[in-house]
């Protein structure tokens, strides 16, 4: 029997509580820094890729020139996938959440990749790691077009990670702005320290899973409204106030009713989400090319109107106030804004998958109980 354990130590949600020890991201909310193996967002952004970004997560450093190439050919490499694979996804009905056909085909990779449960060599890591990375991407492609009826385009080995996504979804090849916004995209959201979906890699890791069941852990746990999915609510609050005279009305009606306002407010941020920031420049950009959007102008009113209000208590636009705008304007559907968060994410998931490795210890934690002690059991006539 469990020792008894003090309510007083009990963290709902285990918030506060460390649970491991890193050395991939680290966050420092109150001035609103990100770090990726110490390099900032806002220089990764800038003058990496996501390519370079996910070798660093991974190994720990910038990749040299040589490695850098070697990635390039091997997630070129790793980006089709197995008709079979296929053939199963054409048997999702219509209806099917592009969430969970991520999560049930990832699953199923990891038969068509079998790997013991013993020890991995550097090689398998390294091979698990890219062909994940390379190939989330052609999944999210491939349902989104055979739901519609319409069969995938195959892969383009001429093209970047961001370019040959892009061009996968709509069957056009992307402008050199619009890959560029794709790829910060996909480098803002790789990697965010132990959030839920996180913590799904690195528990089912330590039981040593496969690393094709731990990913599909962490998909099922972005899938939920609470982590994931945030984006698709911000978009639907902006359509549903419509113009730019509306919004102070609204936000006084939400703040009365002390409800949550979509994209606003972090577990960790006291104040704006640099990764926010980044895409708010990379929407700007964008609207310079494809043209001026309403829904931006009421985004910036409503950070406008409640820097004075919730800003002050630390409540400020997340990641997610202006990625659904990005998205938006790139041509992609609502419902493959969280899939997209996967293709980011694998990266950072594999990194903590492949920290754990090393850890070599199952998680276990202990509850406090708070039901009945010594019930008799009463039989069936008596109940």
């Amino acid at each position: 029997m469990e020792k008894n354990q003090d309510i007083g130590c009990y963290s709902p949600g285990l918030a506060g509580i460390p649970v491991t020890k890193s050395a991939i991201s680290s966050v420092d909310g109150t001035i609103g820094h990100l770090e990726y193996r110490g390099i900032n967002i806002e220089e990764l952004a800038e003058q990496s890729s996501f390519e370079e970004t996910s070798f660093l997560l991974l190994y720990g450093h910038l990749p040299s020139q040589q490695e850098l190439m070697e990635v390039h050919e091997k997630l070129r490499h790793h980006r089709r996938v197995k008709f079979r694979i296929r053939d199963m996804m054409k048997c999702f009905p219509e209806s099917a959440h592009p969430m969970d056909s991520l999560q049930t085909t990832v699953a199923a990779m990891g038969m068509f990749y079998p790997l013991s449960h013993g020890d991995l060599t550097v090689e398998q890591i390294r091979s698990v790691c890219l062909n994940l990375i390379s190939k989330l991407p052609t999944l999210v492609a491939a349902h989104a077009r055979m739901r519609k009826g319409d069969d995938p385009i195959p892969p383009r080995d001429d093209l970047s990670h961001a370019a040959n996504f892009l061009y996968m979804l709509t069957g056009n090849e992307p402008t050199l702005l619009m890959e560029r916004i794709m790829d910060v995209a996909l480098i803002v959201h790789a990697e965010h320290t132990l959030n839920a979906s996180t913590f799904s890699t690195i528990v089912t890791a330590s039981t040593l899973a496969d690393p094709y069941t731990c990913i599909s852990a962490a998909i099922g746990s972005l899938s939920g409204p609470l982590h994931g999915g945030a984006n698709e609510d911000v978009l639907h609050m902006l359509d549903e106030i419509g113009t730019v005279d509306r919004v102070e009305s609204y936000l006084h009606e939400k703040l009365a009713k002390k409800e949550k306002i979509s994209g606003l407010g972090h577990r960790i941020y006291k104040t704006k989400d640099p990764r926010a920031v980044l895409l708010q420049e990379l929407y700007v950009q964008l609207t310079q090319e494809m043209g001026e959007d309403p829904t931006y102008e009421i985004a910036s009113r409503i950070e406008e109107l409640s820097r004075s209000t919730l800003g002050a208590k630390g409540i400020c636009p997340n990641v997610d106030f202006y990625s659904g705008i990005v998205y938006r304007k790139l041509g992609i559907p609502t419902d493959l804004f969280t899939p997209i968060f996967a293709v980011a994410r694998v990266s950072g998931w594999l990194a903590h998958w492949k920290e754990q490795l090393g850890v070599s210890r199952i998680y276990r934690p202990t509850q406090i109980y708070t039901g009945e002690k010594g019930q008799a059991y009463i039989p069936m006539k008596e109940r």
